[in-house]
């Protein structure tokens, strides 16, 4: 990471965590055949609970790291409630109180977006799933909190847009769900809810058609980063940040985004050099990472404008 955040405020982290599927073949299609303990991937309930370990690893990383266990956690390519129930039950995280949001959705791969929350720190106030008309894709999670420490009220969104691989399907495709976005962003702001976060997998860099579409009306944290060269995926030697965060106006003045790289995540990249995201598998390879993917951090400090409260670069 770039920057350390100090521990004030909200932290909110969001994790493609890549085929987090059970063991269970249940019928929900090749993907939910393919990682099971029969499957071509021989997923195991010992390779399981390795990853379920290491993702609870990243969060506990990041309480270290950061100041505080994140207060918000948001999930791309979840399989299912059981799954989360794993992480929080069969891991450390079992000490925690962490409190799971989670929606089905129609989704061709049978994966959904999620969310925890600390329930000592934040009261849900209301959560539910954007359905997107004609696509057969992840809802958008959408949840209201109201900060138990400063009584603020935050409006929080987790998306999974279409992936680049549909080409212009995908493309339009991710134009769609920015509009269905926004348009839930825009019927919280009429209800009063001014503070907005917008975090995911967007599946496309800050000035690609949809990001940009999106940045008309949320401030696009990545901006800054990307400008640096940082990404979260690495493509044939390249970084890309397609994991983004956007913020209301209200809310840019308080937020700060960074990528994060525990080194339990982190492997080297041997055909191009440097390093990369150690995934579960690379093709039939079991690896024993997480993710292709870093997650992305952003605190939301009301006191940042307060020099006091910035903590220098390491």
């Amino acid at each position: 990471m770039r920057k350390m955040f100090l521990a004030c405020g909200l932290l909110v982290l969001f994790f493609n965590v890549e085929n987090f599927f059970d063991t269970r073949d249940s019928g929900g299609g090749d993907s939910d055949r393919e990682f099971s303990s029969r499957g071509e991937r021989r997923w195991t309930k010992r390779r399981f609970e390795a990853k379920c370990a290491a993702i609870a690893g990243t969060l506990f990383y990041a309480e270290d790291a950061l100041g505080g266990l994140p207060d918000i956690v948001g999930f791309a390519e979840v399989e299912n409630r059981y799954v989360l129930r794993c992480l929080l039950e069969r891991t450390g995280l079992k000490k925690t109180d962490y409190e799971i949001v989670h929606f089905d959705s129609p989704d061709h791969r049978g994966i959904d977006v999620a969310l925890l929350y600390r329930r000592s720190r934040l009261r849900l106030v209301a959560a539910r799933p954007v359905r997107i008309p004609g696509l057969q894709t992840r809802d958008i999670l959408l949840a209201q909190f109201i900060d138990l420490e400063r009584g603020d009220s935050l409006a929080v969104s987790i998306n999974h847009h279409p992936s680049k691989y549909g080409g212009a399907e995908g493309e339009a495709g991710r134009l769609v769900v920015a509009r269905a976005m926004l348009a839930a962003h825009d019927s919280l702001r009429a209800a009063g809810w001014r503070r907005q976060l917008a975090v995911g997998d967007f599946n496309d860099v800050p000035d690609g058609p949809a990001p940009a579409l999106i940045a008309g009306a949320l401030a696009p944290l990545a901006a800054p980063l990307a400008a640096r060269g940082e990404g979260t995926i690495r493509f044939d030697g390249r970084w890309e940040l397609i994991d983004q965060a956007f913020a209301s106006p209200e809310l840019v003045p308080e937020a700060e985004m960074a990528v994060f790289r525990p080194p339990f995540l982190v492997t080297k990249d041997t055909a191009h050099g440097g390093e990369k995201p150690l995934r579960t598998y690379v093709g039939p390879r079991y690896q024993g990472g997480v993710s292709d993917h870093y997650p992305i951090v952003v605190r939301i400090n009301p006191d940042k404008t307060n020099p006091s409260s910035s903590s220098p670069a390491p």
